[in-house]
C-alpha cells in the first residue's frame, strides 16, 4: 500500500514537471545544445566561394594542371568516377597526371551550379582526345562536390558518353 503511494507521488511529480516543460515556449535545455553545436560546425563557404574553387577544377583539367587539381582536395579528399574511387591529394594528383599521359585537347563548359551549403551539383560538357587513337571522348558530366574549409572533401562524378549535348 505504501509503495503505490510512493508511486503515485512520483507519477504525479513527473506528470506535472512534464506539462510545465511542455508549456514553455522555448525549451530550457535546448539552447545550450544549440550553441554548442555551432560552435562545433565549421563555416560555410560563400556560394561564389564555391563557384571560383569549381572553375578552378575545371580549368586545371583544360590546362592539363594536376597539381591545380590536387590542390583543391583536402589531404583525405575522394575523387570518384565510375568503377573508380582515389582517396588523398598526392593520389589524385597521380592519378590526374596519367590521364594526362594518354588524353590531351580538353575541354570543360560548365553548363550549371546548383549550391546548397557546402555542396554543389554541377553539370559541365567534357570533351578530351585519347591521343594513343585520336578518338574524340565527349561527355555530359553531373558532379556531386562536397566541401570542408575551403576544399574538396568529395568529388563524384556521373558520366554520360551516350546522350551528350555538346
Amino acid at each position: 500500500m505504501k509503495c503505490d503511494r510512493v508511486f503515485s507521488i512520483l507519477l504525479g511529480v513527473i506528470l506535472g514537471i512534464i506539462i510545465m516543460l511542455t508549456s514553455i515556449k522555448t525549451p530550457v535545455l535546448a539552447t545550450p545544445i544549440i550553441a554548442n553545436l555551432n560552435s562545433q560546425q565549421s563555416e560555410s563557404m560563400q556560394p561564389e566561394e564555391i563557384r571560383a574553387i569549381i572553375k578552378q577544377a575545371g580549368d586545371a583539367w583544360v590546362k592539363e594542371d594536376a597539381e591545380a587539381f590536387a590542390s583543391l582536395f583536402g589531404q583525405e579528399g575522394e575523387f570518384i568516377v565510375p568503377g573508380n574511387r582515389w582517396v588523398g591529394r598526392d593520389t589524385i594528383r597521380d592519378v590526374a597526371e596519367g590521364f594526362f599521359k594518354s588524353y590531351s585537347n580538353i575541354k570543360v563548359e560548365i553548363k550549371q551550379i546548383i549550391i546548397e551549403g557546402d555542396r554543389a551539383a554541377v553539370e559541365w560538357y567534357w570533351e578530351d582526345r585519347e591521343d594513343a587513337t585520336n578518338r574524340l571522348n565527349r561527355a555530359d558530366d553531373a558532379i556531386v562536390i562536397e566541401f570542408k574549409n575551403d576544399q574538396i572533401v568529395r568529388f563524384r562524378e556521373y558520366i554520360d558518353t551516350q546522350t551528350w549535348g555538346g
